[in-house]
């Protein structure tokens, strides 16, 4: 699990997406304080760790993290946003350029993850074919055991 790249990249932007609730977005102002931050970092981190931890499964995998880095672009641009209009506001901190980090992260990770779906399932098409030409080879196309 722990040597394919993508699992690293996920592995990295849960960390990041964790670090959210325990940073700053500008001067004192907590990500946690303002409830509809909140709830995007809570369903940021939650896809993040569900795309960590089901690479059994990859094309749930896939999608969550796909999900994921949809999400963290909503999230950078309510925060660019947030920075533009207000205009007296202060400098925001660097976790401000967490999603755009989380969203390389998972696209990284989704193409990973795709490209060793397709690898599987060729393999398996391979196998599929192998098997059947081993099966007309030796006179058996079907199950039949040869009885009528």
């Amino acid at each position: 699990m722990w040597q394919r790249s993508q699992t690293l990249y996920l592995a990295i932007a849960t960390v990041l997406s964790g670090l959210l609730f325990f940073c700053d977005k500008a001067g004192e102002i907590r990500y946690t304080a303002y409830v509809p931050y909140l709830i995007l970092t809570i369903l940021i981190t939650l896809l993040e760790f569900l795309a960590l931890t089901t690479w059994k499964f990859r094309v749930f995998q896939f999608r969550t993290a796909n999900l994921a880095a949809i999400l963290s672009a909503v999230f950078q641009i309510w925060l660019g946003v947030d920075f533009f209009v207000t205009g007296n506001s202060p400098a925001f901190h660097i976790s401000a350029v967490f999603p755009v980090v989380l969203v390389i992260l998972d696209i990284m990770a989704a193409r990973g993850i795709w490209a060793d779906e397709m690898m599987v399932q060729s393999v398996g098409r391979l196998r599929s074919s192998r098997r059947n030409s081993h099966r007309k080879a030796s006179g058996r196309v079907t199950g039949n055991s040869g009885r009528h």
